[in-house]
């Protein structure tokens, strides 16, 4: 052994020291440990809550969009609202913008991601309208979802009227109601409701037609409660 190098004798101990993993670390000392990253919890994605409607769900007068009924059910369901339509839209009436729900739904949603929940709401203004051809405009637009997105859930609210609705609307009303028998989703009839519980000021603008913001929360109320 005298002849081997000082070299030649440290060469085996190191390989021995790698061997058993020692490598680096004094003997009897507790290896580092590499840090944990702390997990970290999924992200909770809110349902998506789709309306087409008309200016009763995009907002008129003094209430903007952001305060509408539409997006106040959203805000009390904790679920992220998308709006559709215009001001004197419905099934088959065009308003000023000259495009009817059906429209509103191809240019203004179609072309999203698929949402949780639909909600048709109008008839308001088609009153000029046949009943028979409202409904059948009604039923296609549910057909037309129903194809696009299958797994929607589909929800027609029936005309807004807080107040003194004249016999056209009750009858456009029953039109929606059996068309969306027809194609198995819920129909909402907010006619039934009373809105007017104290002055009719608190509940609808000047005009006697539209919610004030208080109508609003008051329409968001029973929505959110008949979507849950």
């Amino acid at each position: 052994m005298r002849g081997l190098t000082r070299r030649s004798r440290i060469a085996p101990v190191i390989a021995m020291m790698a061997l058993s993993g020692c490598s680096g670390a004094v003997a009897g000392s507790t290896p580092a440990r590499s840090p944990v990253t702390p997990a970290v919890p999924a992200r909770q994605v809110a349902p998506v809550l789709m309306f087409v409607g008309d200016s009763f769900t995009v907002g008129s007068g003094p209430v903007p969009a952001w305060r509408t009924y539409a997006s106040e059910t959203g805000r009390l369901l904790g679920w992220q609202p998308v709006i559709a339509g215009a001001g004197g839209t419905g099934y088959l009436n065009g308003g000023r913008v000259g495009r009817t729900f059906q429209r509103s739904f191809e240019v203004e949603l179609a072309w999203r991601p698929q949402p949780d929940v639909l909600v048709l709401s109008g008839g308001h203004n088609d009153q000029r309208w046949s009943t028979v051809r409202v409904g059948r405009a009604a039923e296609r637009l549910v057909e037309d979802v129903r194809a696009h997105w299958p797994g929607t859930r589909i929800v027609m609210v029936g005309p807004i009227w807080l107040d003194g609705a004249p016999a056209k609307a009750y009858r456009v009303r029953d039109a929606l109601a059996r068309a969306a028998g027809r194609e198995g989703v819920p129909f909402l009839d907010p006619m039934r409701e009373r809105w007017v519980t104290g002055r009719p000021s608190d509940v609808m603008l000047p005009d006697g037609v539209h919610p004030t913001a208080a109508g609003h929360e008051r329409i968001a109320a029973w929505l959110a409660s008949e979507l849950v």
